[in-house]
């Protein structure tokens, strides 16, 4: 299993929006490095659902659904896109602030690759994330 963090703009697609849906597809993906993470997830593997630019905060955990087919919202077809499906909210954010406070994670993508929207994430650093959102 492999653990996963994605990023969104709320104003674009909140976690409310997801846990309204269902579902969703995590299209429109342009950069080749996390396209690569999109290919790499697998049916089951948890993701970190983590609101950016006006919250910045880890707000819950979705699961992958269905593992990476052709985006639907791209001519080419490098381009791939996964289903997602809402686990559980935080019970409270974990906050960029927290992230950048905490020794442990000092090496998490998030804050090395700040502009990556799909990242991988090592099983501790997942636990923690949780941990601190429960």
């Amino acid at each position: 299993m492999n653990y996963w963090l994605v990023k969104t703009e709320p104003e674009k697609y909140a976690w409310s929006d997801l846990q309204r849906d269902g579902q969703t597809t995590w299209d429109g993906v342009r950069n080749f490095q996390a396209r690569n993470n999109l290919q790499q997830m697998k049916e089951g593997d948890p993701v970190l659902y983590y609101h950016s630019v006006s919250e910045k905060a880890i707000i819950g955990v979705a699961k992958v659904s269905k593992e990476a087919y052709p985006d639907p919202t791209a001519d080419d077809p490098r381009w791939v896109a996964v289903t997602l499906v809402p686990e559980q909210a935080f019970a409270k954010p974990v906050t960029l602030d927290q992230i950048k406070k905490d020794e442990r994670l000092q090496n998490i993508a998030l804050l090395r690759q700040s502009r990556l929207s799909v990242m991988p994430l090592k099983p501790e650093e997942f636990d923690l994330l949780l941990s601190l959102g429960q």
